[in-house]
């Protein structure tokens, strides 16, 4: 039996609960109202963003969302300034070649190298190996907010092999999506740690395999990828991950391999996005059906703990009458809660 295979034959029971309830959370996105052009427009825009400043953080870089904003609105890429922006172009315009063309890519070696090449197409010290797989053994480490490495997480593959298991692994994945015998989250989440236990570049692993990530899940129709950021959501639990990767890892080349760690820390991040999602789906849909003053109003509520119909007046510079309408509104739509009565009567987000 190919080890994969085994990987995924007992797998516990809280996975497939985290599956069940990812698969009920997309049925709601696909099953919503479509969002507006101008909306889906603008949230991509500000993942593209996220997502690139958190992936290149997670592996040392210290640039902002707020820099890769400022200097993306006036890049000249003959003229970087540091590694790190080269590395941010590179995330950022091979992550928006996903968002917008995953339909005609073709998962596969070529592609994977492909985006190696892309992903370090600016950065000058990586010229020489840019595709290529590694051609000396290489590991992992664990990087702090600052930069730097805290300590060695793992040896990698060795370099000889790398061609060999990255071939077995690509084919593996590309029959399992095909023949449907495992759920497409285990198959992705499998590709992921394993790809990471590889290690098959000299650079740029951590953030390939989250790019091929953003890709796997489009390919598999979870098409909020482009909306709610993955990478920011992973940032944020940055110790988990790596200690999800460490506690599976250390199982490989053994007679029990054992993924349940890394699936259940994938699938709880996968969640967290796809409730995010949701959760767009019903605050979008809000804005686009009020008007501009009762917007306002919806605004300052999401500022605020509980706060009186006097107070969203006078804070959001809004008619009183205007006030109570929008309040209504919201409650119809559940978004709000009342709490007293009469004169006491305040408002809380839900």
């Amino acid at each position: 039996m190919n080890k994969f295979d085994s990987r995924l034959k007992l797998i516990p029971s809280n996975v497939w609960e985290k599956i069940s309830t990812i698969e009920g959370l997309r049925g709601r996105w696909v099953g919503s109202s479509r969002l507006s052009p101008q909306i889906l427009g603008r949230l991509k825009k500000s993942v593209l963003i996220t997502s690139t400043g958190a992936s290149t953080r997670i592996e040392g870089s210290k640039l902002s969302d707020e820099d890769i904003e400022k200097m993306l609105r006036g890049i000249s890429i003959q003229n970087f300034k540091n590694r790190d922006e080269q590395e941010v172009t590179g995330y950022y315009k091979l992550l928006q070649n996903v968002f917008e063309n995953f339909e005609t890519l073709h998962f596969g070696e070529a592609l994977i190298k492909h985006f190696h090449k892309e992903l370090l197409k600016y950065v000058d010290k990586d010229i020489l190996h840019r595709g290529n797989y590694k051609t000396s053994d290489n590991k992992v480490e664990m990087i702090d907010a600052a930069g730097n490495s805290i300590g060695v997480l793992f040896n990698t593959t060795p370099a000889y092999l790398t061609p060999i298991e990255m071939t077995e692994l690509i084919e593996w994945t590309n029959n399992a999506f095909n023949s449907k015998q495992y759920h497409p989250l285990l198959i992705i989440g499998n590709f992921i740690v394993e790809f990471l236990n590889i290690h098959p570049f000299k650079d740029g692993n951590g953030r390939l395999s989250r790019i091929i990530t953003n890709l796997l899940l489009l390919q598999q129709d979870y098409l909020y990828m482009p909306y709610i950021s993955h990478e920011k959501i992973i940032e944020d639990n940055k110790p988990d991950y790596y200690l999800a990767l460490r506690i599976s890892q250390k199982t490989f080349k053994t007679e029990d391999e054992d993924i349940s760690s890394w699936l259940n820390f994938f699938l709880e991040i996968l969640l967290k996005q796809s409730e995010l999602a949701v959760d767009l789906i019903t605050s979008e849909a809000i804005e686009s059906i009020l008007s501009p003053k009762q917007l306002a109003v919806w605004q300052y509520l999401q500022t605020v703990g509980e706060v009186t119909p006097q107070a969203i007046s006078i804070h959001a510079n809004i008619a009183r009458p205007t006030v109570n309408q929008v309040l209504n509104k919201l409650l119809k739509l559940n978004k709000i809660k009342k709490i007293g009565e009469g004169s006491a009567t305040r408002y809380k987000k839900i």
